[in-house]
């Protein structure tokens, strides 16, 4: 009799000698799996799936639960199409995104191409929407119009009539838009005729379907499209076309293959489909952000690989097509660019970027990269056919079996390549394309232009890299089955199922919102981006939550968070006896931008870190390069870090906040960090006086933060409670300040307070941060508490109607984001398996 038995479960069979001989293998496998030695389950839904994450230019999603339900996109919801499609026999089926709509411009918006007309400010008389109103008396500008001459040709404050003409030669339409930006209030007529109307603003452009009675208002000749728009507060903008949408040429003509699983690993997101009753597909995404090779994790290369057999038992001919828009070399989809199609030793080569090239140039939160190229390639030896056609001609190439590029130059083009497979029966067969960005130069660093850290050897091209990547693949893949394997195994083992879900749903993200160059002034960079936030360049409170995945994984990440803010300080351009907030807005990082210091939460910050990878490296050498700093920031808290002033905290968007006893708890930790490194360092006198101080400063937090069954959000304000997140490192860092049952109570309490979708923040809203979440779940001393927890998030994750990246800021009681999305933050997830490694570290 066969008895395997683990804490979930308990099997007993008799099975018979034929059996086990026709059956071994999968019945080891089961053992195996069963006592936890082979990591089998993987994360089957997300909010948004990752496909190609490396850096926060360079990340596309998928946004649906099957991947041919929608357009694949930018991290910000901006459209980057990615397009699959496989050929059996003579069937196309679409398993891969959707293309866009592609319109027939009428009336040209500004940002296709500038346009005169004629504006006032006063309120006109008459019928002034009228086509053959006398507008002579009116100005005359050009369009955009706006609050600001910086960004506006025009400029208005308060409200504009506007009248604009445009000729017509041929009125046959599809389906009638108007293309459209507004701030506020709009009414639009066309020809005398009121199309459209609406209270409110949009904060980009907008194609808005007419309905199809207004297709006979337009004229062979001269049109006139009159606008009113009022500013009712804040900010103007306006700017408005018509456009046609374009029929689509092979309709419904493609079938869709049926998705029967998707799997999200670490490093590799697993679509499996059917095409009808004759193949099988599997398409796999695999972005190789291993930690332990950053020559590896740096290089801007994700591999699509298809795996495709026979299902029926029958030979079948298959061809797969990719493609891939040149939206994601750009900003806006209405900038010109340029492709071009070459080989390049054994890989057939897609290329294309904008024509204006305007390297480092914008900076802020809602912007992709325009600058760079973006590269298509795979082995010359699959017998690939690559070509370039517009977005509206890509699918019916493939469909019509027509592989000629057809432009070269122009807005929204697709770089498609075909997989010939040839004649597929049981056996798989695998092929694979790569898809490669190549920025030039990733970010500023103090008025000096950085490349990325795979551009560090001397004489290294993206053809290079393309080139290792392909070389590779078999190997690359191996390490990624292995670490995905291990990831799943080791956070199941620290936290259960739901945590490994959710640590595996956090990986990339976290990776890919920074970026790895290397400055001649303060050596490894790994700066992240804010994103969904504000934009910011290596924020401290940004990069204190997704801490423990790097200080696990590769701690010289970690440092690379720091250096940037050490060298800020020790240089001279940040002299202010606090840590700096960030170093400016991405990707420029030129000094803090942020308008108001975080005194004591960013030096806290940067103690604890320092301290942690002290402990991750078992000396304080790290410590000891950056003293002088690190002295400074522990004597201004311990002088103004026991009972905080009114100031911003991390959780900014709840506000200031005076006697914060969470932000107290982090300059206590802190402070006793720094007693930890001096003695590490040999500094007895300095430990013990800070070592001391830490104990009196924590015994003092008890009394001010008393709340009979709980501890306060405010101090002496016992009808208040916050989640006290930041002694998590009280607790991982082995300080010992603050006695066990502190964590106890604060459990207890925090257990009756969750609701449907986690634990709020604290008793003013009912929103909560999900990585603060499980580092408070890490303060609990049984699983049964950690797991309580962490079933809400997991809900959240599984449930969230917010299909976008991951947001660490949701609402508990609806699940529903409320701010922040692919924000690197999520690393903190991983804090339970840091507590779970660092048991008993010295």
């Amino acid at each position: 009799m066969v008895n395997v038995t683990n804490t979930k479960m308990k099997i007993n069979f008799t099975p018979s000698k034929t059996y086990v001989m026709k059956n071994l293998r999968l019945l080891c496998y089961l053992i195996l799996m069963i006592t936890g030695h082979v990591a089998f389950s993987q994360v089957k839904h997300a909010p948004s799936f990752p496909l190609v994450t490396h850096h926060t230019y360079f990340s596309i999603w998928s946004g649906s639960d099957s991947l041919n339900s929608s357009i694949t996109k930018h991290w910000t919801g901006a459209d980057q199409p990615l397009i699959g499609l496989v050929k059996v026999d003579n069937e196309v089926y679409r398993f891969l995104g959707k293309e866009p709509n592609v319109y027939r411009t009428l009336a040209a918006a500004s940002d296709e191409k500038p346009y005169q007309c004629r504006y006032t400010q006063t309120k006109p008389s008459g019928n002034w929407s009228d086509a053959d109103y006398n507008d002579s008396q009116w100005q005359q500008g050009t369009g955009p119009f706006g609050d600001s001459k910086d960004r506006y040709p025009t400029v208005w404050v308060k409200d504009i009539w506007i009248r604009r003409e445009f000729n017509l030669t041929n009125t046959e339409v599809n389906k009638l838009y108007l293309k459209l930006l507004h701030d506020d209030n709009i009414e639009i007529y066309l020809n005398g005729s009121r199309i459209y109307d609406r209270e409110g603003w949009n904060s980009d452009y907008d194609y808005i379907p007419l309905d199809e009675k207004y297709n006979k208002l337009l004229k062979k000749g001269r049109n006139v499209m009159a606008i009113h728009c009022t500013n009712t507060a804040g900010g103007s903008s306006l700017d408005a076309g018509l456009a046609d949408l374009v029929k689509e040429r092979v309709g419904n003509r493609i079938q869709t293959a049926e998705q029967k699983d998707v799997t999200v690993k670490a490093t590799q997101t697993v679509y499996a489909f059917t095409c009808g009753k004759t193949v099988d597909l599997q398409v796999t995404f695999t972005s190789p952000l291993l930690m332990n090779d950053l020559n590896l994790m740096s290089r801007p290369v994700s591999y699509v690989s298809y795996q495709v057999k026979s299902r029926d038992g029958k030979n079948h001919k298959v061809s797969v097509f990719f493609g891939a828009s040149s939206s994601v070399a750009v900003d806006k989809p209405t900038q010109q660019v340029a492709a071009q199609q070459y080989t390049s030793g054994q890989l057939a080569m897609l290329k294309a970027g904008t024509t204006q090239q305007p390297v480092l140039q914008k900076k802020g939160d809602d912007i992709r990269i325009d600058w760079g190229y973006m590269y298509v390639a795979a082995p010359r030896a699959a017998g690939v056919a690559q070509y370039i056609t517009s977005a509206g001609d890509a699918v019916p190439s493939f469909f019509e079996g027509k592989t000629t590029t057809t432009a070269k130059q122009g807005r929204q083009l697709m770089l498609n390549t075909v997989i010939p497979f040839g004649t597929i029966g049981k056996t798989a067969v695998t092929k694979y394309v790569m898809l490669g960005y190549d920025d030039i130069y990733a970010v500023q660093f103090f008025k000096q232009n950085l490349k990325p850290w795979w551009k560090n050897t001397k004489g290294t091209t993206i053809e290079k890299e393309l080139a290792a990547a392909s070389t590779g693949y078999k190997a690359i893949l191996n390490k990624c089955d292995a670490f995905d394997k291990s990831i799943y195994q080791t956070t199941k083992n620290a936290g259960g199922e739901q945590y490994a879900d959710l640590c595996v749903l956090a990986y990339r993200q976290a990776i890919s919102a920074h970026h790895l160059v290397k400055s001649p002034d303060a050596g490894l960079l790994f700066l992240s981006k804010e994103n969904f936030s504000n934009g910011s360049i290596n924020t401290v409170d940004v990069t204190y939550p997704s801490a423990p995945l790097f200080l696990i994984y590769n701690p010289d990440l970690l440092k690379g968070m720091l250096n940037g803010i050490f060298y800020y300080s020790e240089s001279g351009k940040w002299n202010k006896d606090f840590a700096a907030h960030d170093l400016g807005t991405y990707p420029l990082a030129n000094g803090q931008t942020y308008g108001e210091d975080m005194p004591v939460e960013e030096s806290g910050n940067m103690i604890i870190l320092t301290a942690a990878i002290a402990k991750a490296e078992g000396n304080a050498e790290y410590a000891r390069k950056h003293w002088k700093e690190l002295t400074r920031w522990a004597k201004y808290l311990l002088a103004a870090g026991l009972d905080p002033a009114n100031q911003l905290c991390t959780d900014d968007f709840a506000g200031h906040l005076a006697r914060n006893a969470n932000l107290s708890v982090k300059a206590i930790v802190a402070v006793g960090g720094y007693a930890q490194l001096a003695g590490q360092l040999g500094y007895k006198d300095v430990a013990a006086s800070y070592r001391k101080a830490a104990q009196e400063m924590a015994a003092k937090w008890q009394q001010l933060a008393a709340a009979d069954d709980h501890y306060s959000l405010v101090f002496e304000k016992p009808d208040t409670w916050s989640q006290k997140y930041n002694l998590v490192w009280d607790k991982v860092l082995d300080l010992d300040l603050f006695p066990k049952e502190v964590y106890k109570k604060e459990i207890n309490y925090y257990l009756k307070k969750q609701n449907d979708y986690g634990l709020p923040l604290d008793s003013r809203k009912t929103y909560t941060k999900s990585d603060w979440i499980i580092w408070t779940a890490t303060l609990a001393d049984n699983n049964k508490d950690f797991k309580a927890f962490i079933e809400p998030i997991h809900k959240f994750a599984m449930e969230t109607p917010s299909r976008v990246p991951l947001s660490d800021w949701h609402e508990t009681k609806d699940g529903k984001m409320v701010g922040f999305q692919a924000r690197s933050v999520v690393g903190g997830y991983f804090m339970k398996l840091l507590e779970n490694n660092w048991k008993n570290k010295p």
